[in-house]
């Protein structure tokens, strides 16, 4: 199973459970526990291979890489811990799998918080995946790592994101890193059918100003989806939280709380 920690709340039955992007892990969502922890039972974990979740232990999990396997990771804990229903908050790669979780089981999603949401790649992004599967096996992946990190977030004010990431990428071992960078095979026609499919379940996407890959998309994707609304965060790029997360806190915490009036 994967490790996760919790913070109940005795004074609420509401959840909210926080999912990490690729080579990040819990530790990314530091700023947001202390906030969160007073009006909520908070739920964060780390997937597969990440943080805690030893990669050691990785043959413990389905050795099948793919979207629909990592998310019934996160089924198990939730299933483990009796979570009938929760709030989904996700930076980046865990914005696609919540997307997905609120897929296969859209009863247990209350509302999805995407920040730094991926639902298109464009021109770069795509010819960005396909310098990674070139090269994913002979170039030692911290270097691609960083190359990656560099690209989504490349102003001086992401240097701290980027940091956090690269360091957390730094616990995966390289055959890990491939087993990941697998997902992209996939990831194409997945985004697609999210793009095209309106869920009908309350979203909020929380984007940076400066995040060039994934903005513009979300904005089209809007426009069309109509339980969906779009938070633009100035002066920030694609790690959201990290970057603003006063910002990023307030207009969240505001957001849950609205569903509930």
């Amino acid at each position: 199973m994967l490790n996760h920690y919790t913070y109940l709340n005795e004074n609420t039955s509401k959840w909210v459970s926080f999912v990490h992007g690729a080579g990040g892990s819990s530790s990314i969502w530091f700023r947001q526990i202390r906030a969160f922890k007073k009006e909520f039972n908070v739920l964060v974990l780390d997937l597969r291979g990440h943080g805690n979740t030893n990669p050691t232990f990785k043959d413990t999990f389905n050795n099948e890489y793919t979207f629909n396997a990592i998310t019934e990771d996160i089924l198990e804990v939730l299933t483990y811990l009796k979570i009938k229903k929760s709030h989904f908050i996700g930076i980046s790669l865990g914005t696609i799998l919540i997307r997905n979780l609120a897929e296969k089981r859209p009863d247990l999603v209350e509302s999805m918080v995407l920040g730094g949401a991926i639902l298109k790649l464009n021109f770069r992004s795509q010819v960005l995946m396909r310098v990674g599967n070139l090269f994913k096996s002979v170039v030692p992946y911290m270097m691609l790592y960083k190359l990656f990190a560099f690209i989504i977030m490349p102003r001086k004010n992401h240097k701290e994101s980027r940091l956090l990431f690269v360091n957390e990428a730094k616990k995966l071992y390289q055959k890990e890193f491939i087993r990941w960078f697998k997902l992209t095979a996939e990831i194409n026609p997945l985004l697609r059918f999210f793009r095209a499919k309106d869920i009908k379940i309350p979203t909020l996407y929380v984007m940076g100003e400066q995040d060039h890959l994934f903005l513009p998309s979300i904005k089209r994707v809007v426009k069309e989806h109509i339980e969906s609304s779009l938070y633009v965060v100035k002066n920030c790029g694609h790690v959201v939280n990290v970057e603003q997360p006063d910002d990023f806190n307030t207009k969240t915490i505001g957001f849950l709380n609205s569903l509930s009036s």
